[in-house]
């Protein structure tokens, strides 16, 4: 790597992005670089907020290849056959899991219901609550908390564990990534805490147990790398298939677009057009992000600010360049 580069990469994190906790990069399958800032450490796990929503995504597709999901067409309420459909509401009971993956999906409110979805008794039902309405199935719509559990729920019933459990199994063990505990919070004080936090292992779940699906998950940027890189290696891991390399496929191809922003959405992973590539990404700068054309794989932690600056022109930037 162009040392002179590297300079200058970290001379604009110290300035531009000040609450970078740390980033490992990945090239040609090989670490090249693992550095943490403001006093962070490789011991140290970060609130990785949205990107949660990329290992929903990869679950899914391991429950999938392991027969336990038939398939993305199959109707949400088919999980939830307790559930009480209000009178009249059609557009509910005709969405797919396919469309929950893709945020195609309307919902009775305007403004996220927040502080409602977070006193709720249960996260699942909320969403599933909120789900419908009077808009069309197929147009995007971004959950960024309010809704996503709903996912949580299906992966529960289908695989007879909790969703941290599965993913324990399935992924995060296979792949050295250690994730201890299940979070609760007692309060909204708890919560603020736990966004703040960086000595916090493990993923929320809300009052029934059900692991969030939006947000949530705590996570360093060696094991958000580790994911990025089994991704671009087609779902091998140390010669160990986690996830079938037809789901990576699609998933990671565009299947819906947010046009506002001008930028394509996978299942759970949005699209990196100009460089074949793909990225989880969640508020306050986590990102884990992956180019094919260039087989590399950025993976960053940040301490959740408002309106961060963006992560991947930065990479485009001032990670890119190191390889020149």
């Amino acid at each position: 790597m162009n040392q002179d580069n590297i300079r200058k990469m970290e001379s604009v994190i110290s300035s531009d992005y000040d609450n970078m906790t740390g980033m490992v990069i990945f090239k040609d399958g090989e670490a090249v670089y693992e550095k943490y800032y403001n006093s962070f450490t490789e011991a140290n796990r970060i609130h990785i907020f949205s990107a949660t929503k990329s290992i929903i995504s990869i679950l899914f597709g391991i429950a999938i290849d392991k027969g336990m999901i038939e398939g993305l067409d199959q109707k949400v309420l088919d999980f939830f056959p307790d559930y009480q459909v209000k009178r009249g509401e059609k557009t509910l009971q005709n969405i797919r899991i396919r469309d929950m993956l893709t945020m195609t999906v309307p919902y009775k409110f305007k403004f996220n219901p927040y502080v409602k979805y977070f006193t709720s008794p249960d996260w699942v039902k909320f969403s599933l609550d909120k789900l419908g309405g009077k808009g069309k199935i197929g147009e995007f719509r971004y959950a960024p908390i309010v809704g996503p559990d709903v996912l949580s729920g299906i992966l529960v019933k289908a695989t007879g564990k909790s969703v941290l459990d599965f993913a324990r199994e399935n992924l995060f063990d296979p792949l050295g990534i250690n994730v201890e505990n299940t979070v609760t919070f007692k309060d909204k004080e708890e919560q603020m805490e736990f966004y703040k936090a960086d000595d916090v292992s493990g993923w929320v779940a809300g009052p029934t147990g059900v692991h969030t699906a939006g947000w949530g998950l705590t996570l360093a940027p060696m094991d958000m790398a580790k994911i990025g890189q089994m991704y671009l290696d087609g779902g091998v891991w140390e010669g160990r298939r986690i996830v079938s390399e037809s789901w990576i496929k699609e998933s990671t191809s565009e299947h819906s677009r947010w046009n506002r922003i001008n930028i394509g959405y996978g299942y759970l992973w949005w699209i990196a057009e100009d460089e074949n590539g793909f990225a989880a990404m969640g508020d306050g700068g986590n990102i884990i992000y992956v180019s094919r054309d260039k087989r590399m794989v950025v993976a960053v932690t940040s301490t959740f600010k408002p309106r961060a600056k963006d992560r991947i022109e930065f990479i485009k930037k001032y990670v890119e360049p190191l390889f020149v």
